[in-house]
């Protein structure tokens, strides 16, 4: 079976795979250009913007980190991103994936729809006030990530009725995914919740909306994945993991760090996003546990749940300043998030040879 275009909204992507956005810096301007050069969509996160480039865009910093939200979503640097991915894939579609839990999130989304962003994908939360901030830009496509056919359901009918209009596509994503999950810790092991599960109910749903297209996420790894998820309903697949083995990931620790990881590994966490998100044992998570975590000042602002600090203090580390350290390459203080089969990566390989396997 070839892999046919996908259609979203104005914008024709070559081959039906979405790379996830991945933060902070691990899918910026390299990765998600070469991703849209080679006929994917490259994603682009939003997410500690004021990190890229030893955070030179960024206007004030304290404690050697980008100071409040305006700084750690850095506008100019989000421009800057996207204006090097475009040197990259030229007017290929490339996307922005931006977290409906951050702080300034209609800010963010405005800022990426100036940069450049033709698709903007968004999960953490049911961003039901995601299309007031696009309003100026009818090109761009409104991608939200969902869990379940009753989120769809819930998000059509508000979107519908308070915006007249419904989702160009959706992101379905199951439990065994990188980051930030869309279940309790519980739901994450529960039978029902298997992508391969809930991409047939969703499917149905999107039906009843005129045919929404369905992106499969969350433990896809290769060709007979993406196959066996296109029969179940799915238009394509959202892979991000897979791009933590490539030398273009913007996050230069992953190649290192992933050639040695092993199943056991890899754990679901507590975030203070508030949702449990999948991570390697290692660096600020080990440091926890040995008892010598660094101490928690918020500084950033990064994510409204977390109320100014007070949430990472409870699961022990500061989010913003883990995947910032992480981006930087600090392995003793860094987060690093990785998807269920992170520990299949043996070998680290370009973004064209991992299109090559996977569209042959």
């Amino acid at each position: 079976m070839q892999l046919k275009p996908l259609k979203i909204g104005k914008h024709t992507i070559k081959y039906p795979i979405f790379q996830g956005g991945m933060g902070v810096g691990i899918s910026w301007d390299n990765l998600a250009g070469n991703v849209s050069k080679e006929g994917g969509l490259g994603i682009i996160s939003c997410v500690g913007t004021g990190y890229y480039k030893q955070m030179q865009f960024v206007e004030k910093l304290v404690a050697s980190k980008p100071f409040e939200t305006i700084n750690f979503y850095s506008k100019i640097a989000l421009n800057e991103i996207f204006k090097n991915a475009r040197k990259i894939c030229g007017d290929r579609p490339l996307g922005a994936n931006i977290l409906y839990a951050i702080n300034d999130y209609g800010r963010v989304v405005r800022d990426a729809c100036e940069a450049g962003a033709n698709l903007i994908v968004t999960g953490a939360g049911l961003p039901l006030s995601m299309p007031e901030f696009t309003k100026n830009f009818p090109d761009v496509a409104l991608v939200p990530i969902i869990s379940s056919a009753k989120a769809l359901r819930i998000l059509c009918k508000r979107w519908e009725a308070k915006h007249k209009r419904i989702p160009d596509a959706v992101v379905v994503e199951g439990p065994l995914s990188g980051g930030h999950q869309g279940f309790s810790y519980e739901d994450c092991f529960k039978e029902e919740n298997k992508l391969e599960n809930v991409v047939p109910r969703v499917a149905e749903e999107a039906k009843k909306w005129g045919n929404i297209p369905l992106i499969a996420a969350g433990g896809v790894w290769d060709r007979s994945d993406i196959d066996r998820f296109l029969s179940l309903g799915a238009s394509g697949v959202q892979m991000a993991t897979r791009f933590l083995g490539t030398f273009e990931c913007d996050a230069k620790a992953y190649n290192e760090i992933m050639l040695k990881v092993k199943k056991e590994d890899i754990e679901l966490v507590k975030s203070p996003v508030g949702y449990p998100a999948r991570a390697i044992k290692t660096g600020v998570l080990q440091r926890i546990k040995e008892g010598n975590a660094p101490k928690i000042r918020c500084v950033s602002n990064c994510v409204s749940p977390c109320n100014r600090g007070v949430e990472a203090k409870a699961v022990g580390y500061c989010i913003a300043d883990s995947l910032g350290a992480g981006y930087n390459g600090d392995l003793q203080n860094g987060l690093f998030f990785t998807g269920a089969n992170g520990y299949r990566i043996n070998k680290i390989i370009s973004v064209k040879d991992l299109f090559s396997e996977l569209v042959k």
